[in-house]
């Protein structure tokens, strides 16, 4: 049994005895059923040297899903990771489906106009259904269904923050959302912690290790060339093209996609300044009883709450266990040290699961922007999709698509995203010192929220 204290964080749950199951492992739940590819199943020789007429940076959905529709279209696509396939936030995500930003319609409207706002949101819907459509269309069995998303208000200022920008949302572009009043709440969840919430229907979950699991197979029936622990330094430009520096040797390609999300390098400078890799936490439970799942989360659907550092919850899909996150962007390298306190958050919110154990804790890095919005464009010839906020799959499968139809020039390439200033700070290098800080922000933010 480890025993751990944390100071920075307040962990004192991890040093109870009982904490860990039996089979706790630090590593993400989905790699039980979608386990990492041996390297020698999907290496390339030892060193690069040739060309292709695409180069993809990047194995996860963005990358694998532009490289599957390019291959297929008669392209020579290689694809280089700095970690092994699916190592990254492909296979380490909470596998929520929605079509959620940190910037209301409200928000875009004001600055930028309702046309926009409300093409921002008409796209985002478009990304959402095309998950769907694309796993339906592949015959990838992922576990894809429409389970609702329940989001819990954490104040009464909070839910009447939550209603009102849904309805705004539902007057500007027509989703549909129902209000849990705080009496109702129980319908929902077990807990008595929140002051109501609202429920969106059409929204998704999906086992990420086995829908990235089907992308590889995919990519690699199509013909894609696969290159794990091949870390990416640089893009040369001449006359005949661009070259593409690895560890591992050059490449020569007719067209380039950085899809790196909060993985970009920080030799990839013009891009790294512009990203703010962040840290997500996960636990996974043990196996609980079937009606310990029902009675919690009679719905089963994925939940979140109001504030800006969400705590979040959904079912496996796969076995009786319940998934939590939270404590985004805490400075620890590793989640093993935070388990205790998430297991407490989770405890605090649904008192039904006291004394459960843990079978696996994880993080992964996310991505954010400065101006908390998704990227997608070309920079000196090099076609980009970063930045997701949280909205990695829906959009992550959307932008794939949007990248291999302007490679091919044909189909809709067009995206709501693709602006031509993509902001950064001033002395920002790609080091998220900050991150940390801005979480306590955030935090205070809720709390005067809350207040007021």
């Amino acid at each position: 049994m480890l025993h751990i204290m944390s100071q920075e964080t307040g962990t004192s749950g991890a040093a109870e005895a009982g904490l860990f199951a039996d089979d706790y492992l630090e590593e993400p739940y989905w790699w039980s059923a979608a386990p990492l590819p041996s390297v020698s199943e999907n290496m390339e020789p030892a060193l690069l040297d040739g060309r292709a007429d695409v180069v993809v940076v990047g194995s996860g959905i963005t990358g694998l899903v532009a490289a599957l529709h390019l291959a297929r279209e008669g392209c020579d696509v290689a694809v280089l990771d700095a970690q092994r396939i699916g190592e990254g936030a492909a296979r380490r995500n909470a596998g929520f489906v929605g079509r959620t930003l940190k910037r209301s319609v409200e928000w875009l409207t004001a600055k930028s106009g309702r046309d926009h706002a409300v093409r921002v949101y008409r796209e985002l819907d478009a990304a959402l259904r095309g998950v769907q459509a694309f796993v339906d269309r592949e015959r990838i069995e992922c576990h894809y269904q429409t389970c609702g998303r329940f989001i819990a208000a954490n104040s009464n200022a909070h839910f009447r923050a939550l209603v009102t920008e849904l309805e705004q949302t539902r007057q500007a572009v027509g989703f549909d959302y129902s209000v849990v009043e705080k009496h109702e709440v129980r319908s929902e969840i077990a807990s008595d912690g929140y002051h109501g919430g609202a429920v969106i229907p059409d929204l998704g979950s999906i086992h990420p290790g086995l829908y990235h699991a089907g992308l590889v197979r995919k990519a690699l029936e199509a013909g894609v060339r696969l290159y794990p622990l091949t870390n990416v330094v640089g893009v040369d430009h001449d006359a005949r093209g661009k070259t593409v520096r690895t560890s591992r040797g050059g490449i020569a390609a007719r067209h380039v996609i950085i899809a790196t999300n909060g993985y970009t390098s920080r030799d990839l400078k013009w891009l790294a300044r512009r990203v703010i890799p962040f840290r997500g936490f996960l636990i996974a439970t043990e196996l609980l009883p079937p009606e310990t799942i029902d009675r919690v989360i009679p719905h089963r659907r994925t939940y979140l709450d109001t504030k800006m550092n969400i705590d979040f919850l959904r079912p496996a899909p796969d076995s009786s266990r319940l998934l939590f996150g939270g404590m985004t962007g805490t400075a620890s390298p590793t989640a093993t040290p935070l388990a205790g306190a998430l297991r407490d958050r989770l405890v605090r919110i649904l008192p039904d699961l006291k004394g459960v154990r843990l079978s696996r804790a994880w993080t992964g890095h996310c991505a954010g922007t400065f101006d908390f919005m998704p990227h997608i464009g070309t920079k000196d010839g090099v076609h980009f999709a970063l930045g997701y906020n949280f909205a990695g799959i829906p959009l992550g499968t959307h932008f794939g698509e949007k990248l291999a139809a302007r490679i091919l020039e044909r189909g809709d390439p067009s995206s709501v995203f693709d602006v031509e200033k993509f902001p950064t700070a001033p002395f920002y290098g790609g080091s998220p010192w900050f991150v940390p800080l801005a979480m306590r922000y955030f935090d205070w933010h809720d709390d005067r929220i809350a207040k007021g």
